[in-house]
C-alpha cells in the first residue's frame, strides 16, 4: 500500500509539473531570455527581474527609481543590456552610476534605451526603409539613436557613435517590447 502511494504520488507530481511547462510554451508569443520565459501577458520589470542575462539592468532600473515608470501601461520599447553590455564599459563604471549622487546620469543613461511606443521589428523594418536603410529613433531621454540592418541583425548606434547588435528581438511585454542588445548606448 505504501509503495502504491508513492507511486500514486510521483506521477501526480509529474503530470503538474508537465502542465506547468505546457502552459509556460502555450502563452502564445512566449520567448526565453536568461534563461527564463518572458511572459507577453507580464509587464517589462515583471518578466526583467527573471532573467539572469539582466541582473545589473534590474539593479540598475532599481537604483534610478524607475521600476514604477517601465511597470506602467506604457507601451514602452525598451532596448536591454545584457550583463555582457555592461561589463563592457570601463572598470568600475556601473558601480559609480548606481551611487545615489549619480542617479540623474544613470536615469539619462536607461532612459535612453526606452522609445515611446510599441515599435517591434517589423516597424523599426519599416522605418528602415522609410530611411532609404536606416533610421533615426527618438529616445524618452530625448536623444537619438540610428537603426539598421547589417548581417540580418538589427544594429544600433548612439550619440557617441558606439554600436551595439540586438540579440534577442520581439519578446513582447504587456507594456511593450524589449529587444536584448549586446552593448550599452551612451547619450552625448
Amino acid at each position: 500500500m505504501k509503495k502504491l502511494f508513492s507511486t500514486a504520488f510521483a506521477l501526480v507530481a509529474i503530470a503538474l509539473a508537465t502542465n506547468t511547462t505546457v502552459f509556460a510554451q502555450a502563452e502564445k508569443g512566449t520567448k526565453m531570455v536568461g534563461g527564463a520565459a518572458m511572459y507577453p501577458s507580464k509587464d517589462i520589470v515583471d518578466n526583467a527581474v527573471n532573467s539572469k542575462d539582466h541582473t545589473t539592468l534590474v539593479a540598475a532600473v532599481k537604483a534610478a527609481g524607475l521600476v514604477e515608470t517601465l511597470k506602467g501601461k506604457g507601451p514602452f520599447t525598451v532596448f536591454a543590456p545584457t550583463n555582457s553590455a555592461f561589463d563592457k564599459l570601463p572598470a568600475g563604471t556601473v558601480d559609480n552610476l548606481v551611487k545615489p549622487e549619480n542617479k540623474a546620469t544613470l536615469t539619462k543613461i536607461l532612459t535612453y534605451h526606452v522609445l515611446a511606443g510599441k515599435m517591434d521589428s517589423k516597424i523599426i523594418a519599416a522605418a528602415i526603409k522609410k530611411g532609404k536603410g536606416k533610421a533615426e529613433l527618438t529616445t524618452v531621454e530625448g536623444g537619438k539613436i540610428w537603426a539598421w540592418m547589417q548581417g540580418g541583425k538589427l544594429v544600433l548606434q548612439d550619440e557617441k557613435g558606439g554600436k551595439s547588435t540586438v540579440s534577442i528581438a520581439d519578446v513582447y511585454q504587456k507594456n511593450g517590447v524589449i529587444h536584448v542588445v549586446d552593448t550599452v548606448l551612451m547619450p552625448k
